[in-house]
């Protein structure tokens, strides 16, 4: 009787546990089975690799699946450890990374209790509120019981992880700017009524858009790390392909996301040890001379150029198993880091990327 029940009951339990993955998995595709979009992968994956490059924006065509490729991102994040029961996802040892409420406990020695989570993900929805995005402060609480109550907003969930905005260039530029602000400084500011409350916010800002439906205004998509341009694939057989993938993942999602298993565990550990390579690689000063002369020659304003494509360049060695920069890598990511940065002449003929190319190869001496 009771070997009867056992053996029930942890089959049950079996095919419950079948039926939960199934049903968490259901709606993620696997990033590695995505066709194309070679460029917007690379962004991501070296974004994630060293968080402080400034983001991606990808703008493109409608229906290219821009938002498939970020939200399929979720699996290759890595667990992080945070402290228990903390709105703000803590580090328990970066103070640059604690709340106020966690550093208090480490000055009065009390105990802190940590867990490991998956990197968040927080996508923002079009039509959020400052409130919203920001957090929000109890002035009647506040003021009648003389505590700071904050309502943790949308930056506070996302710190230490990706905010993906989809149809950014329909946000209000207030809210952009907000989320550029806190993405580049790491920390978010909500005064209310005479009362402030900072907390970190130190995420990957991810946005992509239709150009049909509007355009980003030129200082804000500079303040974007990487920019990607996506075109809708003219290949027939391409296109089958990518018709066939989604159809078998809609039809049995368990067993194609089991097919791709193992590569995606693969990247997820390459991702890992270019994350810990990442420190010792090293940029001959040499390159970044010619770097910095790339970036001059362009007619690039600012310093942001120069600044994304020296770290892009050193992520994109680590994700290759190496510490030392050729002048090949920097080629590689050149066009993601300085593409946007370049200024519009409706009267030149020449194409933007090929003028990049032009120059890379008059400084460098580099030939593809």
């Amino acid at each position: 009787m009771i070997f009867s029940f056992l053996r029930n009951y942890f089959f049950n339990y079996s095919l419950l546990k079948l039926y939960c993955t199934k049903v968490e998995n259901r709606q993620i595709f696997p990033f590695t089975a995505i066709i194309g979009q070679t460029n917007m992968k690379l962004a991501l994956i070296l974004n994630i690799i060293d968080s402080k490059i400034g983001g991606v924006m990808s703008i493109g065509d409608r229906g290219t699946g821009k938002s498939t490729v970020v939200r399929s991102l979720v699996d290759l994040l890595p667990k992080i450890e945070v402290v228990c029961d903390d709105p703000f996802n803590s580090d328990p040892s970066n103070y640059d990374l604690m709340s106020q409420e966690v550093k208090n406990l480490k000055l009065k020695g009390q105990p802190i209790y940590t867990e490991f989570i998956k990197t968040p993900m927080v996508d923002l929805p079009l039509g959020a509120t400052e409130d919203r995005v920001c957090g929000s402060i109890d002035i009647e609480k506040a003021l009648l019981n003389g505590a700071k109550a904050f309502e943790p907003g949308l930056l506070a969930k996302a710190n230490r992880g990706l905010l993906y905005v989809d149809e950014v260039n329909l946000l209000d530029d207030h809210l952009v700017d907000i989320l550029l602000d806190s993405a580049a400084g790491g920390w978010n500011t909500v005064e209310r009524e005479g009362i402030s409350i900072v907390h970190p916010a130190r995420f990957i800002l991810v946005g992509s858009g239709n150009p049909e439906e509007g355009e980003l205004r030129p200082q804000l998509l500079d303040r974007f790390g990487m920019n990607i341009k996506i075109n809708t694939i003219k290949d027939p057989i391409s296109r089958v392909k990518i018709v066939e993938r989604r159809s078998h993942f809609e039809k049995n999602a368990f067993n194609f996301l089991q097919d791709y298993e193992y590569i995606q565990e693969f990247l997820k550990d390459r991702i890992l040890i270019a994350q810990n390579l990442l420190e010792f690689v090293k940029i001959d000063y040499q390159y970044k001379v010619n770097i910095a002369e790339l970036c001059s020659r362009l007619n690039i304003d600012g310093l942001r150029g120069d600044i994304v494509t020296n770290r892009a360049v050193k992520a994109f060695v680590a994700l290759n198993y190496r510490q030392a920069v050729l002048d090949k890598d920097i080629f590689s990511i050149l066009s993601l880091c300085l593409l946007h940065r370049l200024k519009k002449n409706p009267l030149e003929s020449i194409d933007s990327s090929q003028h990049v190319v032009t120059v890379f190869k008059d400084i460098f001496g580099y030939s593809n």
